[in-house]
């Protein structure tokens, strides 16, 4: 992609599901923890996104207990873990909710995480991609599961300006764990 000089800067938006939760009985959905393999795959999500590059400078996080250790998990696999904000906003949020907690991040930061839940990150990802690489957009329209990441850039000054279509999905990826 070229850049013309002068351009604001390029921003990066991860969008991570949150890993596989357990469903125990008796447990209001707020508070499910995540099942062994949510476990296994959330570390794995740390990993790969260290070994993209892609660490944050900030992470938002949905408040409820998966999402949380989701965090947690993926964050022990980093050298240095950004800041996180756990956002109750975020917890059964629709789009344009997920959107305003995005808009409200400081302009200092080029790489934001956001921790959630389906279907609305899902939605956010297709609300904001205005064009993918590859066949990123299909495999977001067809399943975005537990641990999945999509990537978004675009360029902005200013969180509070990104919109409906601005972004590139530039790669979605669903790690695991392996089983011990």
């Amino acid at each position: 992609m070229n850049v013309p000089a002068g351009a604001p800067p390029q921003r990066r938006l991860i969008v991570l599901r949150h890993a596989k939760s357990a469903w125990p009985d008796g447990v209001a959905d707020h508070e499910r923890p995540l099942a062994p393999r949510g476990r296994r795959d959330a570390p794995a999500a740390g990993r790969a996104l260290a070994a993209a590059d892609r660490v944050p400078d900030l992470a938002l996080c949905s408040t409820a207990v998966r999402a949380r250790r989701t965090w947690e998990l993926a964050a022990a696999e980093w050298t240095t873990p950004p800041p996180v904000r756990h956002d109750p906003r975020l917890y059964a949020a629709d789009v344009p909710e997920l959107l305003a907690a995005v808009r409200e991040v400081p302009d200092e930061v080029r790489t934001l995480l956001l921790i959630g839940h389906n279907p609305e990150l899902e939605e956010l990802v297709l609300t904001l991609a205005g064009d993918s690489l590859d066949d990123a957009l299909d495999e977001v329209r067809t399943k975005f599961p537990t641990s999945a990441i999509a990537v978004l850039t675009w360029y902005g000054d200013t969180w509070s300006s990104l919109g409906p279509g601005m972004a590139l999905l530039t790669d979605v990826t669903v790690p695991r764990g392996k089983k011990g």
